[in-house]
């Protein structure tokens, strides 16, 4: 039998109507700024979604469009003075950023009070220690597709295939905050297969167009693809979803899975924001 799909299309257009209703009880208008520099065609796209979810859900949202030669210290205020607007609830700076600048020491620049994506220390900090205030987009909208299974995370066994900071190592203690026995991959672990096919939860963000095959899942386990991979002008996923969804009990497709839940997080995140 082949795999439920999760469907992350739908359930983000759940998530944007809840906002509306919230939004109803507020007296002004929450507000996102993103930050982007250069013209990289894959960013550019992805912030004209994310200006059409800020619409649908009536935000004010503005893009700050910045030259590829800025310096860094130029970037630095550009994000301060974004901080000091009152108008202003979330702030995002779009990555990957050109090689000149320390995406680290950008990040750092955004104030805790602003900062949308959940990246800066305190924020990190604060979920390594179990309180959970602005998280990640991406592991949050992981964690919300998991959870739609209705399946229970507590005492299940989840693999992060890759640990970057942005996606593999915070979803990997958000599943720990919820009791999962959580073990992480990586491009120095041997036999990643031997892992894999373990997993009741299998986590694939990795970056590679169909990494994950069948024979490395088990069968029944919930399988959440994080990769956008373009091979011959369309979209796949790290996961091979054709031959895996015949062994997952649930899987999430590529695209309509991962990505429109990354969007919602970061509307829910500026509402946050917004109501503190």
């Amino acid at each position: 039998m082949s795999a439920e799909i999760l469907n992350g299309t739908r359930l983000a257009q759940r998530i944007r109507s809840q906002i509306r209703k919230k939004l109803k009880k507020l007296s002004f208008t929450p507000g996102l700024a993103v930050v982007q520099v250069g013209d990289d065609p894959a960013s550019t796209i992805y912030i004209k979604h994310k200006q059409r979810d800020c619409e649908k859900v009536h935000f004010h949202s503005e893009v700050h469009r910045l030259p590829t030669d800025i310096t860094q210290q130029t970037l630095i205020d550009k994000v301060t003075k974004l901080n000091a607007r009152q108008d202003i609830h979330g702030i995002l700076v779009q990555m990957p950023l050109p090689d000149e600048i320390d995406e680290q020491t950008i990040i750092d620049a955004i104030s805790p009070d602003k900062d949308v994506d959940g990246l800066t220390p305190l924020s990190l900090g604060n979920l390594f220690i179990n309180r959970e205030t602005i998280t990640p987009c991406t592991p949050t909208g992981i964690i919300r597709l998991i959870e739609l299974t209705d399946e229970p995370i507590e005492g299940k066994h989840a693999v992060c295939v890759g640990r970057s900071h942005l996606v593999g190592k915070p979803v990997g203690v958000m599943l720990l905050n919820r009791n999962a026995t959580v073990t992480y991959c990586h491009s120095r672990t041997q036999n990643i297969a031997e892992v894999t096919k373990h997993a009741d939860i299998l986590v694939a963000a990795v970056g590679k167009p169909e990494f994950i095959t069948a024979d490395m899942v088990k069968p029944g386990a919930t399988v959440i693809d994080v990769g956008i991979n373009s091979v011959d002008d369309h979209l796949v996923g790290d996961v091979k979803f054709k031959e895996v969804k015949e062994i997952a009990g649930f899987i999430t497709p590529v695209p309509g899975g991962v990505g429109p839940l990354t969007r919602a997080m970061l509307l829910e995140n500026t509402l946050k924001l917004a109501n503190r």
